[in-house]
Protein backbone atom coordinates (compact mmCIF):
# COMPACT_ATOMS: atom_id res chain seq x y z
CA UNK A 1 0.00 0.00 0.00
CA UNK A 2 1.50 3.33 -1.14
CA UNK A 3 2.20 6.03 1.65
CA UNK A 4 -0.27 8.41 -0.36
CA UNK A 5 -3.14 5.92 0.24
CA UNK A 6 -2.08 5.80 4.02
CA UNK A 7 -2.47 9.08 4.59
CA UNK A 8 -6.03 9.21 3.06
CA UNK A 9 -7.18 6.42 5.04
CA UNK A 10 -5.65 8.00 8.54
CA UNK A 11 -7.23 11.25 7.25
CA UNK A 12 -11.05 9.29 6.99
CA UNK A 13 -10.32 6.98 10.34
CA UNK A 14 -9.63 10.40 11.99
CA UNK A 15 -12.44 12.26 10.50
CA UNK A 16 -15.45 9.65 10.50
CA UNK A 17 -15.64 9.23 14.12
CA UNK A 18 -15.79 13.23 15.20
CA UNK A 19 -18.05 13.56 11.60
CA UNK A 20 -20.54 10.82 13.07
CA UNK A 21 -20.81 12.23 16.51
CA UNK A 22 -21.20 15.73 15.35
CA UNK A 23 -23.71 14.74 13.20
CA UNK A 24 -25.44 12.81 15.80
CA UNK A 25 -26.04 15.61 18.26
CA UNK A 26 -26.59 18.30 15.24
CA UNK A 27 -29.61 15.72 14.43
CA UNK A 28 -30.84 15.72 17.94
CA UNK A 29 -30.33 19.73 18.04
CA UNK A 30 -32.45 20.29 15.11
CA UNK A 31 -34.63 17.90 16.11
CA UNK A 32 -35.16 19.31 19.16
CA UNK A 33 -35.63 22.67 17.64
CA UNK A 34 -37.88 21.82 14.80
CA UNK A 35 -40.46 19.77 17.52
CA UNK A 36 -41.31 23.32 18.82
CA UNK A 37 -42.33 25.18 15.32
CA UNK A 38 -46.08 26.51 15.77
CA UNK A 39 -46.87 23.80 12.49
CA UNK A 40 -46.30 20.92 14.42
CA UNK A 41 -48.71 22.57 17.87
CA UNK A 42 -51.22 22.99 15.31
CA UNK A 43 -51.14 19.75 13.90
CA UNK A 44 -51.60 18.72 17.93
CA UNK A 45 -54.18 21.32 18.87
CA UNK A 46 -56.46 20.47 15.65
CA UNK A 47 -56.28 16.76 16.55
CA UNK A 48 -56.96 16.79 19.76
CA UNK A 49 -60.37 19.84 19.47
CA UNK A 50 -61.33 17.24 16.87
CA UNK A 51 -61.23 14.37 18.81
CA UNK A 52 -62.80 16.68 21.51
CA UNK A 53 -65.75 17.51 18.75
CA UNK A 54 -66.14 13.65 18.19
CA UNK A 55 -66.57 12.76 21.39
CA UNK A 56 -68.98 15.32 22.30
CA UNK A 57 -71.22 14.59 19.02
CA UNK A 58 -71.37 11.22 19.99
CA UNK A 59 -72.55 11.35 23.86
CA UNK A 60 -74.91 13.88 22.41
CA UNK A 61 -76.13 11.28 20.01
CA UNK A 62 -76.65 8.77 22.70
CA UNK A 63 -78.13 11.14 25.03
CA UNK A 64 -80.59 12.06 22.38
CA UNK A 65 -81.60 8.18 21.47
CA UNK A 66 -81.93 7.72 25.23
CA UNK A 67 -84.68 10.95 25.71
CA UNK A 68 -86.66 9.16 22.15
CA UNK A 69 -87.98 6.61 24.82
CA UNK A 70 -89.34 9.01 26.83
CA UNK A 71 -90.52 11.90 24.38
CA UNK A 72 -93.22 11.80 21.36
CA UNK A 73 -91.70 12.32 18.31
CA UNK A 74 -92.67 14.40 15.21
CA UNK A 75 -93.74 11.73 12.33
CA UNK A 76 -93.15 12.21 8.56
CA UNK A 77 -94.91 10.76 5.80
CA UNK A 78 -93.02 9.60 2.65
CA UNK A 79 -94.14 11.58 -0.35
CA UNK A 80 -95.49 14.42 1.61
CA UNK A 81 -93.46 17.92 2.56
CA UNK A 82 -90.92 16.75 4.53
CA UNK A 83 -87.48 18.74 5.35
CA UNK A 84 -84.21 18.10 3.42
CA UNK A 85 -82.62 15.99 6.17
CA UNK A 86 -85.88 13.61 6.68
CA UNK A 87 -86.28 13.15 2.96
CA UNK A 88 -82.75 11.63 2.39
CA UNK A 89 -82.63 9.67 5.44
CA UNK A 90 -86.39 7.70 3.46
CA UNK A 91 -84.10 7.89 0.29
CA UNK A 92 -81.64 5.76 1.87
CA UNK A 93 -81.62 2.05 3.48
CA UNK A 94 -80.84 2.66 7.09
CA UNK A 95 -83.07 2.30 10.05
CA UNK A 96 -81.94 5.17 11.73
CA UNK A 97 -79.78 7.96 11.88
CA UNK A 98 -78.86 11.50 13.11
CA UNK A 99 -78.12 14.35 11.56
CA UNK A 100 -77.38 18.05 12.58
CA UNK A 101 -79.49 20.27 11.45
CA UNK A 102 -80.75 24.26 11.15
CA UNK A 103 -78.97 26.95 9.70
CA UNK A 104 -76.20 27.61 12.76
CA UNK A 105 -75.78 23.51 12.88
CA UNK A 106 -76.80 23.94 16.26
CA UNK A 107 -79.65 20.90 16.34
CA UNK A 108 -79.44 17.02 16.48
CA UNK A 109 -81.70 14.58 14.73
CA UNK A 110 -82.45 11.58 15.74
CA UNK A 111 -84.44 9.67 12.64
CA UNK A 112 -85.99 6.15 13.32
CA UNK A 113 -87.81 4.78 9.99
CA UNK A 114 -91.33 3.45 10.95
CA UNK A 115 -93.93 1.82 8.09
CA UNK A 116 -95.27 5.11 7.39
CA UNK A 117 -92.46 6.87 7.23
CA UNK A 118 -90.32 8.49 9.55
CA UNK A 119 -90.42 9.65 13.79
CA UNK A 120 -87.81 12.71 14.32
CA UNK A 121 -86.34 13.94 17.79
CA UNK A 122 -84.41 17.03 18.23
CA UNK A 123 -82.49 18.25 20.80
CA UNK A 124 -80.38 21.17 21.14
CA UNK A 125 -76.23 21.53 20.90
CA UNK A 126 -74.10 23.80 22.54
CA UNK A 127 -71.16 23.44 20.63
CA UNK A 128 -71.83 24.94 16.94
CA UNK A 129 -70.32 21.58 14.79
CA UNK A 130 -70.79 23.01 11.59
CA UNK A 131 -68.63 26.11 12.50
CA UNK A 132 -66.06 23.44 14.23
CA UNK A 133 -66.21 21.16 11.45
CA UNK A 134 -65.17 24.44 9.28
CA UNK A 135 -62.11 24.87 12.07
CA UNK A 136 -61.19 21.62 11.81
CA UNK A 137 -61.21 21.60 7.71
CA UNK A 138 -58.77 24.74 7.94
CA UNK A 139 -56.28 24.01 10.70
CA UNK A 140 -55.77 20.19 8.69
CA UNK A 141 -55.49 22.31 5.16
CA UNK A 142 -52.96 24.57 7.39
CA UNK A 143 -51.03 21.71 8.16
CA UNK A 144 -51.09 19.35 5.32
CA UNK A 145 -49.63 22.97 3.31
CA UNK A 146 -46.94 23.06 5.48
CA UNK A 147 -46.38 19.06 5.58
CA UNK A 148 -45.53 19.49 2.08
CA UNK A 149 -42.79 21.78 3.23
CA UNK A 150 -41.37 19.47 5.64
CA UNK A 151 -38.87 21.94 7.48
CA UNK A 152 -36.99 18.93 9.52
CA UNK A 153 -36.36 16.94 6.14
CA UNK A 154 -35.60 20.01 4.61
CA UNK A 155 -33.20 20.73 7.67
CA UNK A 156 -32.39 17.56 7.77
CA UNK A 157 -31.13 17.38 4.36
CA UNK A 158 -29.44 20.35 4.04
CA UNK A 159 -26.95 19.32 7.07
CA UNK A 160 -26.56 16.24 5.66
CA UNK A 161 -25.31 17.25 2.22
CA UNK A 162 -23.14 20.31 3.86
CA UNK A 163 -21.35 17.45 5.56
CA UNK A 164 -20.93 15.58 3.12
CA UNK A 165 -19.23 18.23 0.85
CA UNK A 166 -17.10 19.89 3.58
CA UNK A 167 -15.53 15.87 4.40
CA UNK A 168 -15.85 15.53 0.50
CA UNK A 169 -13.28 18.70 -0.09
CA UNK A 170 -11.33 17.94 3.16
CA UNK A 171 -10.52 14.50 1.65
CA UNK A 172 -9.40 16.15 -1.26
CA UNK A 173 -7.41 18.58 -0.07
CA UNK A 174 -5.26 15.75 2.41
CA UNK A 175 -5.20 13.61 -0.92
CA UNK A 176 -3.66 16.05 -2.52
CA UNK A 177 -1.32 17.20 0.01
CA UNK A 178 -0.52 13.71 0.64
CA UNK A 179 0.23 12.93 -3.45
CA UNK A 180 2.40 16.06 -3.44
CA UNK A 181 4.14 14.60 -0.22
CA UNK A 182 4.52 10.96 -1.71
CA UNK A 183 5.64 12.09 -5.13
CA UNK A 184 9.68 12.84 -4.10
CA UNK A 185 9.39 9.38 -2.30
CA UNK A 186 7.90 7.42 -4.78
CA UNK A 187 10.40 8.57 -7.35
CA UNK A 188 12.85 7.72 -4.88
CA UNK A 189 11.84 4.52 -4.18
CA UNK A 190 11.64 4.06 -8.40
CA UNK A 191 14.85 5.35 -8.82
CA UNK A 192 16.33 3.05 -6.15
CA UNK A 193 14.84 -0.23 -7.97
CA UNK A 194 16.23 1.41 -11.16
CA UNK A 195 19.46 2.02 -9.65
CA UNK A 196 19.19 -1.95 -7.97
CA UNK A 197 18.88 -2.80 -11.53
CA UNK A 198 22.22 -2.25 -12.43
CA UNK A 199 21.29 1.56 -14.32
CA UNK A 200 23.93 3.52 -12.28
CA UNK A 201 22.98 6.42 -14.84
CA UNK A 202 19.67 7.30 -12.94
CA UNK A 203 19.11 10.76 -11.54
CA UNK A 204 16.23 12.26 -9.79
CA UNK A 205 15.25 15.95 -10.52
CA UNK A 206 15.62 18.02 -7.60
CA UNK A 207 14.86 21.46 -6.46
CA UNK A 208 13.55 20.72 -2.62
CA UNK A 209 15.32 21.61 0.56
CA UNK A 210 13.91 19.63 3.32
CA UNK A 211 14.98 16.27 4.45
CA UNK A 212 13.42 14.70 1.62
CA UNK A 213 15.37 16.94 -0.71
CA UNK A 214 18.48 16.31 0.85
CA UNK A 215 17.82 12.20 0.73
CA UNK A 216 17.50 12.87 -3.03
CA UNK A 217 20.77 15.05 -3.20
CA UNK A 218 22.30 12.09 -1.27
CA UNK A 219 20.86 9.50 -3.67
CA UNK A 220 22.17 11.42 -6.63
CA UNK A 221 25.68 11.80 -5.74
CA UNK A 222 25.58 7.86 -4.38
CA UNK A 223 24.49 7.19 -8.18
CA UNK A 224 26.84 9.10 -9.76
CA UNK A 225 30.10 7.88 -7.33
CA UNK A 226 28.76 4.66 -8.20
CA UNK A 227 28.56 5.09 -12.19
CA UNK A 228 32.27 6.73 -12.07
CA UNK A 229 33.35 3.42 -9.78
CA UNK A 230 31.72 1.44 -12.56
CA UNK A 231 33.23 2.65 -15.15
CA UNK A 232 36.89 2.56 -13.39
CA UNK A 233 35.86 -0.67 -12.81
CA UNK A 234 34.80 -2.02 -16.25
CA UNK A 235 38.23 -0.10 -17.81
CA UNK A 236 40.55 -1.52 -15.22
CA UNK A 237 39.34 -5.31 -15.57
CA UNK A 238 39.34 -4.62 -19.83
CA UNK A 239 42.70 -3.19 -18.97
CA UNK A 240 43.96 -6.03 -17.31
CA UNK A 241 42.48 -8.61 -19.59
CA UNK A 242 44.23 -6.89 -22.58
CA UNK A 243 47.26 -6.87 -20.28
CA UNK A 244 46.94 -10.55 -19.88
CA UNK A 245 46.46 -10.73 -23.94
CA UNK A 246 49.67 -8.52 -24.77
CA UNK A 247 51.53 -10.94 -22.60
CA UNK A 248 50.24 -14.37 -23.76
CA UNK A 249 50.69 -13.22 -27.27
CA UNK A 250 54.37 -11.16 -26.31
CA UNK A 251 55.25 -14.82 -24.86
CA UNK A 252 54.27 -16.62 -27.83
CA UNK A 253 56.39 -14.68 -30.19
CA UNK A 254 58.95 -14.47 -28.01
CA UNK A 255 58.45 -18.90 -28.24
CA UNK A 256 58.36 -18.48 -32.27
CA UNK A 257 61.39 -15.66 -32.62
CA UNK A 258 63.58 -18.06 -30.34
CA UNK A 259 64.04 -21.06 -32.59
CA UNK A 260 64.38 -18.19 -35.90
CA UNK A 261 67.17 -16.48 -33.74
CA UNK A 262 68.92 -19.38 -33.16
CA UNK A 263 68.40 -21.06 -36.04
CA UNK A 264 70.05 -18.22 -38.30
CA UNK A 265 72.82 -17.88 -35.64
CA UNK A 266 73.61 -21.27 -36.48
CA UNK A 267 73.61 -20.49 -40.13
CA UNK A 268 75.71 -17.47 -39.57
CA UNK A 269 78.41 -19.86 -37.89
CA UNK A 270 78.26 -22.45 -40.65
CA UNK A 271 78.18 -20.35 -43.71
CA UNK A 272 82.20 -19.52 -42.66
CA UNK A 273 82.90 -23.36 -42.48
CA UNK A 274 83.84 -25.10 -45.79
CA UNK A 275 81.98 -28.23 -45.45
CA UNK A 276 79.17 -28.79 -47.33
CA UNK A 277 75.71 -27.45 -45.40
CA UNK A 278 73.05 -28.05 -47.62
CA UNK A 279 71.11 -30.49 -45.95
CA UNK A 280 71.41 -28.05 -42.87
CA UNK A 281 70.33 -25.17 -44.71
CA UNK A 282 67.41 -27.01 -46.02
CA UNK A 283 66.57 -28.09 -42.28
CA UNK A 284 67.42 -24.88 -41.34
CA UNK A 285 65.40 -23.29 -43.82
CA UNK A 286 61.99 -25.51 -42.94
CA UNK A 287 62.53 -24.69 -39.37
CA UNK A 288 62.42 -20.34 -40.09
CA UNK A 289 59.48 -21.27 -42.69
CA UNK A 290 57.57 -23.50 -40.28
CA UNK A 291 57.96 -20.68 -37.54
CA UNK A 292 56.84 -17.23 -39.59
CA UNK A 293 54.34 -19.47 -40.62
CA UNK A 294 52.91 -20.28 -37.20
CA UNK A 295 53.20 -16.56 -36.65
CA UNK A 296 51.19 -15.65 -39.33
CA UNK A 297 48.64 -18.16 -37.87
CA UNK A 298 48.82 -16.12 -34.52
CA UNK A 299 48.48 -12.79 -35.86
CA UNK A 300 45.73 -14.10 -38.20
CA UNK A 301 43.20 -15.64 -35.99
CA UNK A 302 44.08 -12.27 -33.58
CA UNK A 303 42.85 -10.05 -36.29
CA UNK A 304 39.43 -12.63 -37.07
CA UNK A 305 38.45 -12.14 -33.36
CA UNK A 306 38.72 -8.44 -33.17
CA UNK A 307 37.30 -8.37 -37.12
CA UNK A 308 33.05 -8.21 -37.31
CA UNK A 309 32.84 -10.60 -40.90
CA UNK A 310 29.61 -9.73 -42.68
CA UNK A 311 26.62 -12.02 -42.32
CA UNK A 312 25.09 -13.39 -45.29
CA UNK A 313 22.07 -15.88 -44.21
CA UNK A 314 20.82 -18.49 -46.66
CA UNK A 315 19.33 -22.12 -46.89
CA UNK A 316 22.13 -24.86 -45.85
CA UNK A 317 21.49 -28.73 -46.55
CA UNK A 318 23.41 -29.56 -43.52
CA UNK A 319 23.78 -33.58 -44.51
CA UNK A 320 25.28 -32.17 -47.61
CA UNK A 321 27.35 -29.81 -46.10
CA UNK A 322 28.92 -31.70 -43.14
CA UNK A 323 29.56 -34.86 -45.42
CA UNK A 324 31.42 -32.28 -47.59
CA UNK A 325 33.26 -30.90 -44.72
CA UNK A 326 34.74 -34.36 -42.93
CA UNK A 327 35.77 -35.84 -46.39
CA UNK A 328 37.70 -32.72 -47.20
CA UNK A 329 39.68 -33.43 -43.44
CA UNK A 330 39.66 -37.33 -43.82
CA UNK A 331 42.96 -36.42 -45.79
CA UNK A 332 44.92 -34.08 -43.34
CA UNK A 333 43.70 -37.04 -40.32
CA UNK A 334 43.71 -40.91 -42.14
CA UNK A 335 44.50 -42.04 -38.01
CA UNK A 336 41.13 -40.60 -37.39
CA UNK A 337 37.61 -42.66 -37.45
CA UNK A 338 34.74 -40.62 -38.40
CA UNK A 339 31.32 -41.06 -38.22
CA UNK A 340 27.67 -39.47 -39.49
CA UNK A 341 24.41 -39.73 -38.16
CA UNK A 342 21.86 -37.61 -39.87
CA UNK A 343 18.30 -37.65 -38.41
CA UNK A 344 15.50 -38.52 -40.84
CA UNK A 345 13.60 -35.99 -42.38
CA UNK A 346 16.18 -32.82 -41.28
CA UNK A 347 15.26 -29.74 -42.29
CA UNK A 348 17.52 -26.84 -43.92
CA UNK A 349 19.13 -24.52 -41.42
CA UNK A 350 19.51 -20.79 -42.01
CA UNK A 351 22.86 -19.58 -41.83
CA UNK A 352 25.90 -17.98 -42.77
CA UNK A 353 28.03 -20.74 -45.06
CA UNK A 354 31.22 -19.19 -45.00
CA UNK A 355 30.82 -19.02 -40.97
CA UNK A 356 29.37 -22.66 -40.57
CA UNK A 357 32.56 -23.69 -42.56
CA UNK A 358 34.51 -21.79 -40.09
CA UNK A 359 32.70 -23.34 -37.27
CA UNK A 360 32.48 -27.12 -38.33
CA UNK A 361 36.38 -26.98 -39.35
CA UNK A 362 37.21 -25.39 -36.04
CA UNK A 363 35.27 -27.90 -34.27
CA UNK A 364 37.07 -30.74 -36.42
CA UNK A 365 40.40 -30.27 -35.82
CA UNK A 366 39.63 -30.12 -32.46
CA UNK A 367 38.05 -33.14 -32.09
CA UNK A 368 40.41 -34.73 -34.78
CA UNK A 369 43.72 -33.51 -32.30
CA UNK A 370 41.63 -34.34 -29.06
CA UNK A 371 41.14 -38.38 -30.23
CA UNK A 372 44.40 -38.88 -31.65
CA UNK A 373 45.73 -42.09 -33.74
CA UNK A 374 42.72 -44.19 -33.75
CA UNK A 375 40.33 -42.31 -32.07
CA UNK A 376 36.82 -41.42 -33.51
CA UNK A 377 34.35 -38.87 -33.97
CA UNK A 378 31.26 -38.80 -34.22
CA UNK A 379 29.33 -35.64 -35.94
CA UNK A 380 25.16 -35.94 -35.27
CA UNK A 381 22.75 -33.58 -37.12
CA UNK A 382 19.06 -33.65 -35.48
CA UNK A 383 16.02 -30.96 -35.24
CA UNK A 384 15.59 -29.87 -31.37
CA UNK A 385 12.24 -27.94 -31.16
CA UNK A 386 13.06 -24.64 -33.13
CA UNK A 387 16.17 -25.23 -34.33
CA UNK A 388 18.32 -27.55 -35.86
CA UNK A 389 21.92 -29.35 -33.90
CA UNK A 390 25.21 -30.00 -35.55
CA UNK A 391 27.14 -32.32 -32.24
CA UNK A 392 30.63 -33.27 -32.56
CA UNK A 393 31.60 -36.08 -30.15
CA UNK A 394 35.38 -37.04 -29.89
CA UNK A 395 37.08 -40.09 -28.01
CA UNK A 396 39.90 -37.98 -26.54
CA UNK A 397 40.34 -37.28 -22.61
CA UNK A 398 37.66 -34.93 -22.23
CA UNK A 399 38.18 -31.27 -21.15
CA UNK A 400 39.27 -30.11 -17.43
CA UNK A 401 37.08 -28.40 -14.84
CA UNK A 402 39.48 -25.26 -15.34
CA UNK A 403 39.30 -25.25 -19.05
CA UNK A 404 35.51 -25.99 -19.15
CA UNK A 405 35.38 -22.61 -16.81
CA UNK A 406 37.12 -20.63 -19.54
CA UNK A 407 36.43 -22.37 -22.62
CA UNK A 408 34.87 -20.24 -24.89
CA UNK A 409 37.21 -17.01 -23.09
CA UNK A 410 39.35 -15.35 -25.30
CA UNK A 411 42.73 -16.70 -24.63
CA UNK A 412 46.31 -16.72 -26.92
CA UNK A 413 48.11 -20.01 -25.68
CA UNK A 414 48.26 -20.66 -28.90
CA UNK A 415 49.97 -24.27 -30.72
CA UNK A 416 50.48 -25.25 -33.79
CA UNK A 417 47.31 -27.26 -33.77
CA UNK A 418 45.83 -25.81 -30.06
CA UNK A 419 42.53 -23.74 -29.68
CA UNK A 420 43.70 -20.48 -28.63
CA UNK A 421 41.04 -18.07 -30.17
CA UNK A 422 39.35 -20.80 -32.08
CA UNK A 423 36.39 -21.47 -29.82
CA UNK A 424 35.92 -17.63 -29.36
CA UNK A 425 35.53 -17.07 -32.70
CA UNK A 426 33.70 -20.14 -33.65
CA UNK A 427 30.74 -19.59 -30.85
CA UNK A 428 31.48 -15.74 -32.19
CA UNK A 429 29.77 -16.86 -35.77
CA UNK A 430 27.24 -18.80 -34.25
CA UNK A 431 25.96 -16.06 -32.26
CA UNK A 432 25.92 -13.90 -35.29
CA UNK A 433 24.31 -16.51 -37.47
CA UNK A 434 21.20 -16.84 -35.13
CA UNK A 435 22.65 -19.76 -33.15
CA UNK A 436 24.99 -20.50 -30.03
CA UNK A 437 27.49 -23.49 -29.54
CA UNK A 438 27.20 -25.16 -26.54
CA UNK A 439 29.36 -27.87 -24.16
CA UNK A 440 27.58 -30.80 -23.87
CA UNK A 441 28.33 -34.21 -22.63
CA UNK A 442 30.68 -36.15 -24.86
CA UNK A 443 29.14 -39.54 -26.14
CA UNK A 444 32.43 -41.12 -26.96
CA UNK A 445 34.51 -40.71 -23.67
CA UNK A 446 35.54 -37.15 -24.83
CA UNK A 447 34.48 -33.63 -25.05
CA UNK A 448 30.91 -32.85 -27.01
CA UNK A 449 29.72 -29.54 -28.48
CA UNK A 450 26.39 -28.99 -29.53
CA UNK A 451 25.85 -26.58 -32.92
CA UNK A 452 22.26 -24.77 -32.14
CA UNK A 453 20.99 -23.04 -35.44
CA UNK A 454 17.67 -21.42 -36.74
CA UNK A 455 15.69 -23.68 -39.04
CA UNK A 456 14.70 -22.30 -42.40
CA UNK A 457 11.27 -21.27 -42.91
CA UNK A 458 10.95 -20.47 -46.07
CA UNK A 459 7.22 -18.00 -45.47
CA UNK A 460 9.46 -16.10 -42.66
CA UNK A 461 11.13 -12.83 -43.28
CA UNK A 462 15.31 -13.39 -43.38
CA UNK A 463 16.86 -13.48 -39.55
CA UNK A 464 18.14 -10.05 -38.55
CA UNK A 465 21.05 -11.55 -35.84
CA UNK A 466 22.63 -9.42 -33.79
CA UNK A 467 25.92 -8.67 -33.64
Amino acid sequence: MSLRTRLALVFIAATLVPLGLTVWVTTLLLDSSLRLSPVDQLARISRSLEKTGREYYRQACEQLKADSAQRDPKTFTAGRNVPEYVDDFLNGEEKEAFAIIGAPGDTLAYMVRTPAGASVWTAPLRVNMQDLTKEFRAARQTVATNALVDLRRGFYITWALLAAVIWAVSLFVVWFLANRFSRPIRQLTTALTSLAGGNFRTRIPNDRTDEIGRATEAFNRTAAQLEQNRDRLVYLTQLASWQVLARKMAHEVKNSLTPIRLTVEEMVARAQEPADNTKFLSQASDIVVDEIESLERRIRAFSEFSSEPPVCPEPIDLQQFVEERISFLKSAHPEVRYAVEIAENSPEAMADQDLMKSILVNLLENAAEAAGEGGEILTRVQPLEDRIAIEVHDSGPGLSELARQSLFQPTISFKKRGMGLGLSIARKSALLSGGDILLIAGELGGAGFRVLLPKYNQHALTPNPGR
